[in-house]
């Protein structure tokens, strides 16, 4: 007698499911010994939590009009920050790109630093900056503009990378120089992703901002600093939502703005 073949997928044996769960388990557990993490301190801790919720669902309303102003500052820094990193970083992704610059050693000495300056994070650029220029929002302007140089620019060469290369063949074969090439070839198929990241750069420098100012780099961190250090979770409450207000709205207007460039 003929059996019909199983044409259905077979799942995944359960001994396997197991096998991964005790593993996960045992590198869980084994990781949070070796960093010290005591989790029971959390859970006999839960009560602090409560009552610093407790505290923020009752917002100093009246603290408002006082972070209006440091706000403004730290958007006007992403602004800032943002624009000067990005018009870096357009020169710069150009020389990066191999299509561009076919100079192998060019391209990696370029690629090179680009991957030191994205290795750096936020915080320490920031401590170091302050340490240079002393607190305030310029600090926080040339730590998010380096940020921004570095983010955009491999975005960026990564899609210059990825042209239709016949506009560009078609510039060569008929003289054009270089810059001719780039203006008439190149950036009419790549412009609209270098403003769809810019905006995006944006976006996470008004976020990336916020902690900035947190270490004394200026805007609206400082105010929550302060609020935290002084056990005024009413006015935490106001600046993260005001925060949280500010964001959205970015977010949205930018990812707008986004599916139209893309």
């Amino acid at each position: 007698m003929n059996t019909k073949p199983d044409l259905l997928p077979k799942g995944k044996s359960k001994l396997k499911n197991v096998i991964w769960l005790v593993l996960f388990i045992i590198a869980f557990t084994y990781s949070a010994n070796l960093s010290g993490v005591n989790l029971s301190q959390l859970f006999s801790n839960g009560s602090q939590m409560t009552v610093i919720l407790k505290k923020m669902a009752q917002p100093d309303w009246s603290y408002t009009e006082v972070v209006i102003e440091p706000l403004l500052e730290t958007i006007r820094m992403a602004i800032l920050g943002t624009t000067f990193g990005a018009l870096v970083a357009l020169p710069f992704s150009l020389l990066a790109a191999r299509n561009i610059i076919k100079n192998k050693v060019v391209n990696g000495i370029l690629r090179f630093i680009l991957n030191i300056i994205r290795t750096i994070p936020d915080l320490m650029l920031a401590a170091v900056f302050v340490a240079i220029v002393g607190i305030g929002p310029v600090a926080g302007i040339i730590t998010l503009s380096i940020f921004s140089f570095g983010m955009i620019s491999k975005l960026f060469y990564e899609a210059i990378e990825t042209i239709d290369d016949g506009p560009v063949e078609a510039l060569t074969a008929s003289g054009a120089n270089k810059m001719q090439i780039i203006r008439y070839a190149i950036f009419p198929q790549v412009s609209s992703h270098f403003f769809s990241y810019l905006l995006y750069a944006f976006e996470i420098n008004v976020r990336a901002s916020t902690v900035l100012g947190y270490i004394g780099a200026g805007g609206i961190g400082i105010y929550l600093q302060r609020s935290l250090s002084q056990f005024r979770y009413d006015r935490t409450a106001i600046i993260v939502l005001v925060i949280f207000a500010v964001v959205l709205v970015i977010d949205t207007i930018s990812n707008k703005l986004r599916e139209r460039l893309l």
